[in-house]
C-alpha cells in the first residue's frame, strides 16, 4: 500500500496547512468531474484517504508509529487508562467491531371497527422503513468492490500503546480513529445507499390482527422493522390497536352490550322484534310487563375471547318510551286505564347502577 505523505507529494514533518494545500491542489486535479478516467478516479480515492489518516493528529500519530505509540508521547497516562487495563479495558486485543447493527424498532397505529374485533381481521399496512440496499446486499460498497483493511491499525480496530504509569508500563488499547474501530474501510461507497447498506422505502406488511383485541392493546411483529446499518438484523415492529366506536353496540369486556327502545304498548302486552347484530338478524322476545333496565342475554353472540375460545355474549337493555305526545282519544284511554289501576302510585325505588344492573333473563 503506497505512503501516505508520497501520495500527497509532502514531507513526514510536513505541517497541517502543508498537507491540507497538497490535497486541495491534487483533488481539483484529479476530481472525477474534472478530469474522468478510471486512473484518475483511483487515484483520487487515495488521495483522499491519505487526507483522511493525516489530517487528524491522532490517526496521523498512529500512522507514523505504525499503529504502534510507545509511552503515548506523555508523562503519565489517564486513571481512566489504568482502570481499563485492569478491569477489562485494555490489556488483550478485542478485536474490529461489527459494521453491521440491529435496525431500529418502529411504531405503528391500526384503526379498527368493533365488527372487526369481534372476528379477527387481516389488515395490509404500509411502512415507510430502511430496507436492504438491493444494489450492495448490506456491503456498503459499490458491486464488484470490496471493503480494505485499515492500513492504520492493519485490520484489528484497535490500536494499541504502551503507558507509564505509577504500577509501571501497562498496555492499553483504544478504537482506530482511521477506521472507527471497524478494521476495516469504505473505499468505494454504493451510490444508492451511500455507503449505509440501507435505503429508504414504502413496504406493505400482511397483519392478522386477533379476534378480541381492545383498545390500546399493542402487537409485537418480530423482525419487521427497519433494517440496520451495513445489512444488519431487522429492529421490531409494535403495533398500537385503536377501535373506533360503535353507533349502536358497545363493549363489557367480552360481552356487546346494546339497547333497545320498546313503545309503551309493546312493553305492555309484550312481543317479538328483529334487530340487526354482527352475526345477522336475529329475534328476540319482548315480554308481557317488560320494565326499563331489564337485560335480556343471548349466549355467545359477544366478542371472541383473545385468550381462550368461545365468545362473550350479547346483553340487551330494554329502554320503555313514554309516549309525550298524544291526541284526545289515546289521552282517554289512559285514563280509563289509570282508574282501572287505582292501586299503582308514584314511588322511590332502590336505586341500580344503571341499565346492565337491573334483571336479567
Amino acid at each position: 500500500m503506497a505512503d501516505h505523505y508520497e501520495v500527497l507529494g509532502v514531507a513526514r514533518d510536513a505541517s497541517a496547512d502543508q498537507i491540507k494545500k497538497a490535497y486541495r491542489k491534487l483533488a481539483r486535479e484529479l476530481h472525477p468531474d474534472v478530469n474522468p478516467g478510471a486512473d484518475s478516479e483511483e487515484r483520487f480515492k487515495a488521495v483522499t484517504h491519505a487526507y483522511e489518516v493525516l489530517s487528524d493528529d491522532s490517526s496521523r500519530r498512529q500512522y507514523d508509529m505504525g499503529g504502534q505509540d510507545p509511552f503515548g508521547g506523555s508523562g503519565f497516562g489517564g486513571f481512566g487508562d489504568i482502570f481499563d487495563t485492569f478491569f477489562g479495558g485494555g490489556g488483550a486485543q478485542r478485536g474490529p467491531r461489527s459494521r453491521a447493527e440491529r435496525g431500529q424498532d418502529a411504531l405503528l397505529r391500526v384503526e379498527m371497527t368493533l365488527e372487526e374485533v369481534v372476528f379477527g381481521a387481516e389488515k395490509s399496512i404500509e411502512v415507510d422503513t430502511a430496507v436492504l440496499c438491493g444494489t450492495c446486499e448490506g456491503s456498503c460498497c459499490r458491486p464488484g468492490t470490496s471493503l480494505t483493511v485499515c492500513d492504520v491499525c492493519r485490520g484489528a480496530g484497535q490500536i494499541q500503546r504502551q503507558v507509564r504509569s505509577l504500577l509501571g508500563n501497562v498496555m492499553t488499547s483504544q478504537p482506530c480513529s482511521a477506521c472507527r474501530g471497524f478494521g476495516q474501510v469504505i473505499q468505494d461507497p454504493c451510490l444508492d445507499c451511500r455507503g449505509q447498506g440501507r435505503v429508504r422505502a414504502r413496504r406493505n406488511i400482511d397483519l392478522a390482527v386477533p379476534a378480541g383485541v381492545e383498545d390500546g392493546l399493542r402487537l409485537q411483529l418480530s423482525g419487521q422493522g427497519e433494517v440496520g446499518f451495513a445489512g444488519g438484523p431487522n429492529g421490531d415492529l409494535y403495533v398500537d390497536i385503536a377501535v373506533a366506536p360503535h353507533d349502536v353496540f358497545g363493549r363489557s369486556g367480552d360481552d356487546l352490550t346494546a339497547t333497545v327502545e320498546v313503545p309503551l304498548h309493546d312493553a305492555v302486552l309484550g312481543g317479538f322484534a328483529k334487530i340487526q347484530t354482527f352475526d345477522g338478524e336475529i329475534e328476540i322476545e319482548v315480554a308481557s310487563g317488560q320494565q326499563t333496565g331489564d337485560i335480556l342475554t343471548i349466549k355467545g353472540k359477544g366478542v371472541s375471547r383473545l385468550r381462550s375460545s368461545g365468545r362473550g355474549d350479547l346483553k340487551i337493555a330494554f329502554q320503555v318510551i313514554t309516549p309525550s305526545k298524544l291526541d284526545s282519544k289515546q289521552k282517554e284511554l289512559f285514563r280509563n286505564l289509570a282508574k282501572l289501576r287505582k292501586g299503582d302510585t308514584i314511588k322511590l325505588v332502590k336505586h341500580q347502577q344503571g341499565f346492565f344492573a337491573g334483571k336479567r333473563r
